[in-house]
């Protein structure tokens, strides 16, 4: 399945505007949520293909909200792949948590929006090697 519809769950304005501007612009459909809250309601009550989702957020963190979705005894997310997104300073726990139930992990002062574009252009291939 091709990657068409993405869930931005980023809390910073400017780097939220910037990857929904690039994705958008891609030709893929994208939702941007802003809190931990209305993201996790937004990946629960909408299947998406790929969730880019930030780790420091307000209301919920994201390896909360990872933590809701993916779990060692339920998928609620099956056909989803998830992108965290964080900065180096966050701490090891919560990063290597987060690792074990994502599909990438992503620090976002590397990521410009031609090399997310090129992320999700190798995670769809992946899907299609499968």
């Amino acid at each position: 399945m091709a990657i068409k519809t993405i869930l931005c769950i980023e809390d910073d304005r400017l780097i939220g505007e910037m990857y929904v501007r690039s994705l958008r612009k891609a030709g893929y459909e994208v939702d941007w949520m802003v809190s931990g809250n209305d993201g996790l309601v937004a990946a629960r009550n909408k299947p998406y293909d790929l969730i880019l989702l930030d780790v420091m957020l307000p209301e919920r963190r994201g390896s909360d909200i990872l933590g809701a979705l993916r779990t060692k005894e339920r998928d609620l997310i099956p056909n989803s792949k998830v992108l965290v997104l964080t900065n180096f300073e966050q701490d090891e726990e919560s990063r290597m948590a987060m690792e074990h139930h994502a599909d990438g992990y992503l620090i976002k002062a590397d990521i410009t929006p031609r090399k997310l574009l090129s992320i999700i252009e190798s995670l769809d291939s992946t899907q299609h090697d499968d």
